[in-house]
């Protein structure tokens, strides 16, 4: 979505005559990514109780893949604006079906592990593609057109992940169980595999400049070495190596933004681009979203388990329960944009603050239950204010932020946002997974209860950020 602030100039060229069917397939194809980022979570608790996995396996059965996509992410942006997007298409989408195949087929968990982890690298791979592909090939009004088709896909997506993952788990189809949250990716991946071959158009750009591969590896390895310890610390007493290890993916990080801003013209693209981070409303922005993922990645995280472990609800009667959060965001999604063009930062802020209260009713309705069942009702009014602030913080984001990025750094802003999003959720599977897992002992709803306080902190700590946003929003980049 953040690709529709970095119009490429009109060149007078002919649309191709098949733009439309071309942007249907890699929609489909990116449909499959949007929709494992959480469909996997109702299915949580089954792959533990199948495949023997120990709480750290479960984390990273989330985390490996938002940090396989977190890490090739920026890379594969320019990869394909350098060599052709149709060629990175297609490996994308047939690499992803062969990961998922793996991963419904994994015996161990350091199996699907594995898989998911080159699941997540494969989805990178491909989903760049469809944004940069929609940039070349719709202008004007059709390119609104097509990114709005993209976010109310992606939105779609968010909504029934979870819904979705419990059906597929509760229908046991075949007597796969939870393998078919995977499974069901194959026949989608082969058939728009060949769609994609007949339909979608070679496009790069001419100007492209030279991938950093060699820093990509270093982002990689620094994303790892965060989140590696915040996952593994709790079951191995925190030891040293892992305060170590956090430390040199920070110093990594830190380094390689160094040596970015030091680097000149002739050098490959770079990563993370020191002219976007001077500017406030992006640095800013980048934090909200990280805030933002963490959150949300976490919370359902733990909420799934919660759900199935400490109420005895079934997969598809926790995902069943979300439909309140998804409903909320229904309702104040639409109206987003319109507000936050005339009230800017105060869209976003309240957007924060309603997630917060939201989250803050779940805790206190968990709380309050003690060792009773809390119920779904309990838990309703919370998850639909929640799903309303998201409408009021996450649509009208990109907007707002990269409204004030010049646009020859738009394409790299966009895709440091999208690694900050996936990055934050792996930050937060770890993290409030972490917390959960670790007052377990003390049953499932006390440790929800001790993991609320962490969810609702990160909404907090996003509306104090959003009072750093600009006052407004456009619907344009400047050309700083």
């Amino acid at each position: 979505m953040s690709a529709t602030l970095t119009p490429p100039p009109h060149t007078g060229v002919l649309p191709h005559p098949h733009r439309w069917a071309a942007a249907v397939v890699m929609m489909i194809g990116a449909l499959m990514d949007l929709l494992d980022t959480t469909i996997v979570n109702v299915a949580i608790p089954s792959i533990g109780r199948d495949l023997h996995a120990s709480t750290g396996d479960l984390q990273w059965t989330v985390s490996a893949y938002l940090l396989g996509f977190a890490a090739a992410l920026i890379v594969s942006g320019h990869l394909g604006d350098r060599f052709g997007r149709r060629a990175l298409f297609l490996t994308g989408i047939a690499g992803f079906g062969l990961a998922s195949l793996a991963c419904g087929l994994a015996q161990t968990p350091g199996q699907l592990i594995a898989a998911r982890a080159v699941q997540g690298l494969l989805a990178a791979i491909l989903v760049p593609q469809v944004i940069g592909s929609f940039r070349t090939l719709f202008q004007g009004r059709e390119r609104g057109a097509a990114f709005g088709m993209y976010g109310a896909v992606a939105g779609f997506a968010s909504a029934i992940g979870l819904l979705l993952g419990g059906l597929l788990t509760d229908a046991d189809l075949f007597g796969w169980g939870w393998r078919s949250v995977f499974l069901v990716n194959v026949p989608i991946a082969a058939a728009t595999l060949v769609a994609g071959a007949l339909l979608v158009p070679a496009t790069k750009e001419r100007s492209a400049g030279r991938p950093d591969l060699l820093g990509s590896l270093v982002l990689a390895a620094a994303l790892v070495a965060i989140v590696l310890p915040l996952v593994q610390g709790r079951q191995n007493g925190w030891p040293l190596w892992g305060w170590i290890c956090l430390t040199a993916g920070v110093l990594s990080l830190a380094g390689l933004a160094v040596v970015e801003a030091r680097r000149r013209g002739t050098g490959p693209l770079p990563l993370l681009p020191a002219r976007a981070f001077r500017l406030p409303a992006f640095s800013v922005g980048v934090l909200v979203q990280l805030l933002f993922s963490l959150g949300m990645q976490g919370f359902f995280l733990v909420f799934a388990v919660w759900l199935q472990a400490g109420e005895d609800y079934t997969p598809m009667q926790a995902g069943m329960v979300t439909v309140a959060f998804s409903a909320g965001s229904f309702l104040t999604a639409p109206a987003a944009d319109t507000f936050a063009v005339r009230y800017g930062r105060l869209v976003l802020g309240a957007g924060a603050l309603l997630m917060a209260a939201g989250f803050a009713w779940v805790g206190a309705a968990v709380a309050g239950s003690a060792d009773a069942h809390t119920g779904a009702w309990p838990l309703a009014p919370g998850l639909f204010v929640a799903g309303a602030g998201l409408g009021f913080l996450v649509v009208p984001l990109v907007n707002v932020v990269l409204s004030a990025v010049p646009t020859d750094l738009a394409g790299g802003a966009s895709g440091i946002f999208s690694t900050a999003q996936q990055f934050g959720g792996a930050l937060g599977a770890a993290l409030i997974g972490t917390v959960f897992f670790g007052h377990a002992q003390d049953g499932p709803t006390r440790a929800l209860s001790a993991a609320m306080p962490w969810v609702t902190g990160g909404f907090v700590g996003c509306a104090i950020l959003c009072t750093l946003l600009p006052r407004t929003a456009t619907s344009r980049p400047t050309d700083a």
